[in-house]
């Protein structure tokens, strides 16, 4: 697979009151977006995306709807004025993002997305809070060591790797108590471990109840061809076909996210770039440490 350039959508922890609302100020295309998810959602989501509160766009069934609404308006906007350099190669999101990167692929349409998204973070949000789980960053540990951490801290519960983001950068996920515990053990082994503010343990078996409704949802859906290949987080490979994609987006909730092998695979693939379409500028951070050298453009306002 030859790639000139990729697109990368963010995932959940990308949201900020204030998201696309230059877009949908001076540009129709990403208005007609953010009115369209308005009006099949049933309630504004632009608004909280443009004024808050701060808690409301946090909780997690809002804040995937708003990063996908956002990236898509953001993408949507570029067509409309010309500024994408030309057609993308291929397509990956983090997490939420890999919704986004289907629907810019052409494979799900943007209404079956934007429902999809809004179950999915419904879903995941009921499940966090049926069994209260945690998040810690590993810093400075490669998988193994993860792994030997998870082994060690499985005795106060579920624990596990849940995100490789980028090499040194690994989050576990898991019941608090075992992530608690694993803290304690990686700081024997020399890692640095920091709790994250989530709502939950997502990427983890803790989701198990928010997968099997999801694979309900996602059987109902339509799955186009694809324009362009799309990254499955799950397997850090392109996705196959509509089968493979419905089971892979069920996994990708209780397994865990391989970005940092899901850029590398690009880079061995001979991308050349990359432009991040979206809130925040999280997956920009995480290619300076999976490669230096990749060129990554960053598009999250109007002005950029």
């Amino acid at each position: 697979m030859a790639i000139s350039y990729a697109i990368l959508c963010p995932g959940q922890g990308a949201q900020h009151v204030g998201m696309g609302k230059d877009f949908y100020t001076k540009c129709g295309a990403s208005r007609r977006i953010f009115d369209q998810a308005d009006e099949i959602l049933g309630f504004s989501l632009s608004k909280i995306c443009f004024e808050g509160p701060e808690l409301e766009l946090q909780a997690t069934d809002v804040a995937q709807a708003g990063i996908f609404v956002t990236s898509v308006a953001i993408y949507e906007a570029l067509l409309e004025l010309g500024r994408l350099p030309q057609a993308p190669d291929v397509a990956a999101g983090l997490s939420l993002g890999e919704y986004t990167a289907l629907h810019i692929a052409g494979v799900l349409k943007f209404t079956d997305a934007v429902q999809l998204v809004r179950a999915r973070g419904q879903l995941m949000q009921a499940a966090a809070m049926a069994l209260k789980g945690s998040m810690l960053a590993l810093v400075g540990a490669d998988e193994a060591a993860a792994d030997a951490i998870c082994l060690q801290a499985t005795q106060a519960g579920v624990i596990v790797p849940a995100n490789f983001n980028a090499p040194g950068q690994i989050v576990l996920s898991g019941a608090a108590a075992a992530c608690d515990a694993a803290a304690k053990v990686a700081q024997t082994m020399g890692f640095r471990a920091v709790p994250l503010s989530v709502a939950g343990a997502f990427h983890s078996p803790l989701m198990d109840s928010a997968a099997q409704a999801m694979c309900a949802k996602l059987e109902m859906v339509e799955f186009s061809p694809a324009r362009m290949p799309v990254m499955s987080n799950v397997t850090a490979q392109p996705h196959g076909d509509a089968a493979t994609m419905r089971q892979l987006l069920v996994q990708q909730i209780i397994a865990p996210v391989r970005w940092s092998q899901s850029m590398s695979y690009l880079l061995g693939q001979g991308a050349k770039g990359f432009l991040e379409l979206g809130p925040g500028r999280v997956l920009a951070g995480l290619m300076r440490k999976i490669d230096r050298k990749a060129v990554v453009t960053n598009i999250s306002t109007l002005d950029g």
